[in-house]
């Protein structure tokens, strides 16, 4: 088996790659994803009446979630995925997020045992280059969402194939964070706030 990750800039984009990944053969169980929620916006009261739109289509993002998840229950014929079994939980560096699956179980595990940044030690720990394992965790705390998938070693390009269409170019964008004065991840350092996400995704746009 071995190890793909890929970063998304938004939740909703993570999610049909999940629902692809699931739709193509693989394993719920060899998939995980982490989704930051510094914006709170999962699990926020229903009732508020406030919109809650990330990805600036004028759409509440509730409501394409809940279109998604219909989507991905019929496209599985009504079996529960990985994104069933999404939760809650804090992790060192990321601030809150949401979650799902081994790659989670693995950093939980870590974290408990007093290991700094547990997220890295279970990316690296699964084959990912501890460069990329930083990246990927920093483009999580930055807003972002990370998909990673255990696949045998003879369906790798499948995998890759169906995670790329529409993931972040991480060599790029650390290359981006580096110019600012980023070096590595830091699980010490403040989780990012829902205007500074906001802020680093409009400066993702900009260079579209």
């Amino acid at each position: 088996m071995i190890t793909i990750s890929r970063l998304y800039d938004d939740y909703d984009t993570a999610a049909r790659a999940v629902a692809d990944l699931e739709r193509a053969g693989f394993s719920h169980g060899d998939i995980s994803i982490v989704a930051n929620n510094s914006e709170g916006w999962w699990g926020r009261d229903r009732t508020s009446g406030r919109m809650i739109d990330r990805d600036g289509d004028g759409v509440d993002d509730r409501r394409e979630g809940a279109d998604a998840g219909a989507a991905i229950g019929a496209t599985l014929g009504g079996v529960a995925g990985l994104l069933a079994g999404l939760g809650l939980l804090a992790i060192p560096g990321l601030g809150p997020v949401v979650a799902a699956g081994w790659l989670v179980s693995t950093a939980a595990v870590a974290t408990a045992g007093g290991v700094a940044g547990g997220i890295i030690g279970a990316l690296t720990q699964a084959g990912v280059s501890e460069d990329e394992a930083h990246a990927y965790a920093e483009g999580v705390r930055r807003g972002g969402t990370l998909v990673t998938a255990r696949v045998p070693d003879g369906e790798r390009a499948r995998a890759e194939a169906v995670l790329d269409r529409a993931a972040v170019d991480i060599r790029a964008r650390a290359q981006m964070w580096e110019r600012d004065g980023w070096n590595r991840f830091d699980p010490n350092a403040p989780a990012y706030t829902a205007d500074e996400i906001r802020r680093e995704r409009e400066r993702y746009r900009s260079r579209l």
